[in-house]
């Protein structure tokens, strides 16, 4: 496992693209980007001409798109799974619907090649620190296989299955509790907000007691503010947990409070405000209940 076709060079696959060149893994990107292919080059890395002459002799193509489409585009629409060779491992680390990733896989295998579906979690600080959690569903003489690839990628490793759409269903958990969280964290300031209780002691409380937790303390502080740094958008929200309820359509399983907080990230997308850092969901919260 030398030579990495890697395609989805963004915000977060561009570094981690770098940390694979760190170690010593050759790597061709692939992206639409040209700045980002540049960068790619400068860090010692190769651009790929198209997709199917990225993946053409490639070990492994790690797809670090946007979601399942894109992931289709490049597999199936440019020929890159065409070109691949028997044998070769296609990692999808996009985060997908569970039934999505296993038709992908499907169709991967059909033609010979071998899947992982590796969700990642840990945001562009985890992706540029290398240290991200893995989360992967595949055979597992495969995961063997890629696992040098992940061990360059994260510090947290996980193999939760062999059948494909296993990791997805773990990320999907994971985005339903963040979301939930952030959204629940919102309301209860909402709450306080209402009767004119200092947000800035409430978080002060609420962070030392029993109703504290990794949200709260991370998301909970830039609430307060009127335009923090964007660490992840409320768009990615409105994405994810979209990707929650249809898990939970194919599932037959109830997801309501999933769904609500899907309404809230949507209406404040909806206002223009998707590129907004996540926490800014409290807006949606402000506007219902006449705050600020």
């Amino acid at each position: 496992m030398n030579d990495i076709a890697f395609a989805g060079l963004g915000t977060m696959g561009l570094p981690m693209a770098h940390n694979l060149l760190r170690a010593g893994f050759k790597v061709r990107g692939i992206d639409l980007n040209e700045t980002a292919l540049t960068a790619l080059e400068a860090a010692g890395g190769t651009r790929a001409a198209s997709a199917a002459e990225g993946a053409r002799g490639a070990d492994a193509l790690v797809l670090m798109v946007v979601n399942a489409a894109q992931a289709e585009a490049v597999l199936f629409g440019t020929d890159a799974l065409a070109a691949m060779s028997p044998g070769a491992i296609v990692c999808l680390m996009a985060t997908c619907p569970p039934g999505a990733v296993a038709r992908i896989a499907e169709r991967v295998t059909e033609a010979g090649c071998r899947f992982i579906d590796a969700p990642v979690s840990g945001g562009t600080a985890g992706a540029t620190a290398g240290s991200l959690t893995i989360i992967a569903a595949g055979a597992a003489e495969d995961y063997a296989r890629i696992r040098p690839v992940f061990e360059a990628l994260g510090q947290r490793l996980f193999h939760v299955g062999e059948r494909a759409g296993q990791g997805a269903t773990v990320k999907t958990v994971n985005q339903l509790l963040c979301g939930v969280h952030i959204a629940v964290v919102a309301e209860a300031f909402a709450l306080a907000a209402k009767v004119g209780v200092d947000l800035d002691i409430l978080l002060e409380i609420m962070g030392g007691s029993s109703a504290a937790s990794w949200m709260l303390k991370d998301r909970g502080p830039r609430m307060l503010q009127n335009d923090p740094e964007v660490s992840s958008a409320v768009d990615i929200f409105v994405k994810d947990l979209g990707i929650v309820l249809e898990a939970g359509r194919e599932a037959q399983a109830a997801l309501p409070i999933a769904a609500v907080a899907h309404q809230l990230f949507l209406a404040t997308s909806g206002r223009g405000e998707g590129r907004a850092d996540d926490s800014q969901v409290i807006r949606s919260y402000h506007a219902l209940n006449g705050t600020r």
